[in-house]
Parts: structure tokens; sequence; C-alpha cells
């Protein structure tokens, strides 16, 4: 009877010590694993892993359990006195070895944020083109995608707790469908011109021009919905080297200085021209720091920089609006394309009001929009007021020296466009 208690008693010792006592303590072990959003892929490597995984191994006593672990000194491991009194031989054949995994919630959570960002992508309308008296697509769009971070957790989680086996792992997901798409192209209403603007660039240097097709590129095919605010700056999207953009003269606060995307303006002002006589309602416009031969008539010229100033203005019509921008020889046109709702609409000026000796002068011009009824739906006054040239000194039109910011592959680039 006094063995059977001892028995019992170092069998449950043994389970405490096995709770509280380790093996050893490492990283998984494991292959890279695939993680598949749609076709969106991305690996899961053996550091992340290690990173977001812990795995524990102890030993335990289980009496009816028969070991596979050869020549133990359990005690020895547990560096314990009672239990050299306690555990005999024959109980060494019974130790079990048991393997826990434990997930790093955290970790996962910001690896499963971080890969979001990169996996996340917004849904891209169809671009479309008027021909004629009908619209067709040059561009059918895409869906969008939205990884489920939730479900996606479990998912990940339950797979790395049990050391799958399976390299790729599909993780959840949600499919955003584009607000255009080929099957609306026949609701959106689009008829007939609304409007049309025009600039001419002539003169322009080879870097400018090459800035102002770029950038047209971005507005080419793009939709208004009815009642929406169109943000220029929010369209255009960044402006730099890498989106394809060559240096020329931009207008900065106190000076004239090449940066990337000058020329610009010359787009900004010429959708404005066509907001302006498609009787839509500006909401955000400003003219230039001083008067530029390319946006003559003066008054009626809209600059832009990222982020702001901005050109805004709402689609005040019952239909889409699309955008049509094309180049005829050194003239820019921007169409907007949408329904004909029998407003017309008057634009008085643009008259020069003041102009003095140094440059500096004053504009305006008034836009009236009536309804089908002759009913006055915007009378807007844009006054421009711009400073003499002399005020913001530039190095000319052509650099000397390359910028300390400039890479010699830009500088290369400048040189060799820059003649006009």
């Amino acid at each position: 009877m006094k063995q059977f208690y001892c028995f019992i008693l170092a069998f449950f010792f043994f389970s405490l010590l096995g709770a509280n006592f380790c093996l050893a303590e490492s990283p998984a072990k494991s292959n890279d694993i695939s993680l598949k959003i749609d076709t969106y892929t991305q690996t899961l490597s053996q550091k992340e892993i290690e990173n977001i995984v812990q795995e524990k191994t102890d030993l335990f006593y289980s009496p009816k359990y028969l070991s596979e672990i050869e020549n133990i000194n359990f005690c020895q491991y547990k560096k314990s006195i009672v239990c050299n009194l306690l555990f005999s031989s024959r109980d060494s054949y019974h130790i079990k070895k048991n393997t826990t995994r434990t997930i790093d919630e955290k970790k996962l959570t910001d690896f499963l944020a971080d890969l979001e960002r990169k996996a996340n992508r917004d849904p891209e309308n169809a671009k479309l083109k008027f021909d004629v008296d009908r619209i067709s697509t040059f561009s059918a769009g895409s869906d969008g995608l939205k990884l489920d971070k939730e479900k996606s957790f479990q998912i990940l989680k339950k797979f790395l707790e049990q050391a799958g086996s399976n390299e790729n792992v599909a993780l959840a997901f949600d499919k955003i469908k584009p607000e255009i798409s080929l099957d609306s192209i026949d609701n959106m209403g689009i008829t007939s011109l609304i409007g049309e603007g025009r600039s001419n660039f002539k003169g322009s240097p080879k870097n400018r021009i090459f800035n102002i097709k770029v950038a047209i590129e971005k507005f080419n095919g793009v939709l208004i919905k009815p009642g929406e605010e169109f943000s220029f700056v929010k369209t255009l999207g960044d402006v730099d080297g890498e989106h394809g953009y060559l240096p020329e003269l931009v207008i900065k606060k106190d000076k004239t200085e090449p940066e990337f995307g000058g020329g610009i303006c010359q787009v900004s002002t010429t959708a404005f021209r066509a907001a302006i006589y498609s009787g839509l309602e500006i909401t955000a416009r400003r003219n230039h720091a001083y008067p530029v031969a390319y946006y003559n008539p003066q008054g009626m010229d809209s600059t832009v920089y990222i982020p702001r100033p901005d050109l805004r203005f709402i689609n005040n019509t019952s239909g889409y609006i699309l955008i049509q921008a094309k180049i005829e020889g050194t003239e820019l046109i921007f169409d907007f394309y949408g329904k004909d709702d029998g407003r017309k609409i008057n634009v008085i000026g643009p008259k020069i009001t003041e102009k003095n000796p140094d440059g500096s002068m004053k504009a305006t011009f008034t836009q009236q929009v009536y309804d089908k009824d002759e009913k006055i739906l915007i009378e807007d006054v844009f006054n421009s007021s711009y400073d003499s040239p002399s005020k913001y000194p530039h190095p000319g039109e052509v650099l000397t020296k390359k910028p300390d910011d400039w890479s010699n592959k830009q500088w290369e680039t400048y040189k060799k466009n820059s003649k006009p």
C-alpha cells in the first residue's frame, strides 16, 4: 500500500513538473509558406514564421505511455531531489515528449496589416471614349481587392499552430466592383459634347510638351458621376520622375525653377476652361502668380500643385461626364461629353481690367449658366490678380549645372530634352 501511495504521489508530482519545466525552447522549424490572395502571392519566410511562432518541447511522466525516448535521466533533467527519491528506473520507460506551438497574436496581426497594404488594390473604372454618336471602351477596368484580416488571421493562426505541411495557404479576401463597368455604359446618359476647353502651348520646350502628354493620359477617359466633385490633383496622382515626368520650369513661392512635372498647369488650365464652358460649378480655382503666355487669354488659367492649390468642380448635370483630351498641333483640347439637358452657357470676358509697366495685371470674366427654361443656375465672377514676373526670377530655360538632388540619369535626360 505504501508503494501505491508513492506511485500516486510521483505521478502527481511529475505532472506538475511537466507543466513547469521545459526540455528546450526553439523557434518553429518550417519551410517558407506561399500566401495567396486571389492572384496576389507573397511568401511568409521561415524567419518571419520564427518571429510569429514559438515552439516549446516538454517531458511528461505518463504511466500508460510507452516511451520512445532512450537513455533519458529524467530527474537530472528536472533537477529535483524529490524526483530521485520517488522515480524508479522502470518509470523512465513512460516518459512522453510533448511539443506545443504558441502564436504571438500581435506579431501575426502586424504581419497581416503589412500584407494588407501590399495586397489591397482599388477597383479601376472602365475608361471610355466617344466616337461620333456613341461611347465605347478603351480600358475595361478591373475589380478591387481587400484582404479580410479577421478571417485571414484565423486561417493563418490555425495553420501555424498545426505546423501544416502544405506550402500554399489561401487567405480570405473580398472583391470590390468598380463603379463604372462595361455593363453600365448604356445607363450613363452620355449622348453629346457638352463643353470644350482649349489652350495653346506653342513655344514650349521639349520637356514641357513631354509632361503635358504624360499628364493628359491621367484624364483621358475619366468619368465624373452626377453630383460628384472632381479633383484635378486627386485624379492626377503622383508627379515625379518615377511616374514618367521630366524636370521643367515651375512657379514656386518666390522663384521659378525646374521641377518634375513642369507644364502640368497647361492641362489644368484647359480642364478649367472645359468645365466653365460645360456650365459646371467651380468649387476651387486659383490663377497663376504672374501672367504666362501659354495661358492666353489671361484670366482663364488655373494653377495646381500637389497637394494644393487644386482645381475642383461639381458635375451638376443629371448624367455622367466623360473627359477626353487630345493634342492638335500645339493646341491642347479637353472635351466633356455628357447629357444635353438644354442648359445655355454665357461667358463674359475675359478682359484685362488693369495692366502695369512691370507686367503685373488684373483680369476678370463671368460665367452664366441658364437651364432649359432660361432660369439662372450659376452666375460666378472669376477675378485674377497677377504679380510682376520680375518677382519670380528663374535661371532660364536651360540649366547649366546638375541640381544636387538629381541622379546622373535624370541630368542626362534633362540635357537631352531641354532644348526647344
